[in-house]
């Protein structure tokens, strides 16, 4: 497969990729409990593995990933719980979990993405598609209409409309749970360690939201969400692309 990374690229191979198909693709990460079996990184290791794949059939350049983003924030005594350290536990007792390390407010993120933004369109592209972790990419479909006149570019995301949404075949639908846990078989089996997790099932492991990944998770249903999502994504952007002419 040709290399897709923009960071990778030459200026000669960046200008050809570029011509082929203008689209940027922005994973949104961050490093943030994924429960004991999966990486800190989970969010963007998904998006941009999916990217990479997608940019190898329709074209574009896939990003770096940003780490740092927004999510719900609880302060407590002057201390700051964030994400799944308030929304992994009984409601009123945060908890700050391992390695979570990405938050930023709201308001510093959109100056983030619209930097990003600018200079993705000075440097040629047309579209953006920008997915990950959930808050990041809701936040970005919230302000896409605004960003993409503002800026010039059609701004996207993996997900489907709302209504047209199935919760179990979403790409990064869940946290931790059954869809991220087989999306990581899937795209990086040599980082998912389901060993980690209990073997009780009755024991339900810590800030995972959505089904079991012990009983609902597998490679197969990983692939089948790939698929899935790369033939609505390719057929999607190439109709965007004769659309721009």
């Amino acid at each position: 497969m040709q290399e897709v990374r923009y960071e990778r690229l030459t200026p000669s191979e960046f200008e050809e990729r570029l011509k082929q198909a203008p689209i940027a693709y922005l994973p949104l990460g961050t490093l943030e409990w994924h429960c004991t079996h999966l990486p800190l990184g989970s969010d963007s290791l998904q998006s941009e593995s999916f990217f990479v794949r997608l940019a190898g059939r329709v074209g574009g350049v896939v990003l770096p990933p940003l780490f740092l983003g927004p999510d719900g924030m609880q302060e407590v005594d002057g201390f700051e719980y964030y994400g799944m350290d308030v929304y992994g536990h009984l409601p009123g007792t945060p908890r700050q979990l391992t390695g979570s390390a990405y938050w930023i407010s709201a308001e510093l993120f959109m100056a983030l993405v619209e930097a990003v933004l600018k200079q993705i369109r000075r440097a040629g592209f047309r579209i953006v598609v920008a997915h990950g972790h959930g808050p990041s990419t809701n936040l970005v479909l919230k302000n896409a209409a605004e960003l993409g006149r503002k800026h010039g570019l059609i701004i996207t995301s993996v997900w489907r409309d709302k209504d047209q949404r199935d919760t179990d075949m979403e790409f990064q639908c869940d946290h931790a749970a059954a869809n991220e846990t087989s999306l990581m078989m899937a795209l990086h089996p040599d980082l998912v360690h389901m060993e980690n997790l209990p073997q009780d099932v009755t024991q339900k492991p810590l800030a995972i939201i959505g089904k079991d990944p012990r009983t609902h998770a597998s490679t197969e249903h990983g692939e089948s969400i790939i698929r899935l999502h790369l033939d609505r994504m390719e057929s999607e952007l190439k109709g965007r692309l004769r659309r721009l002419g």
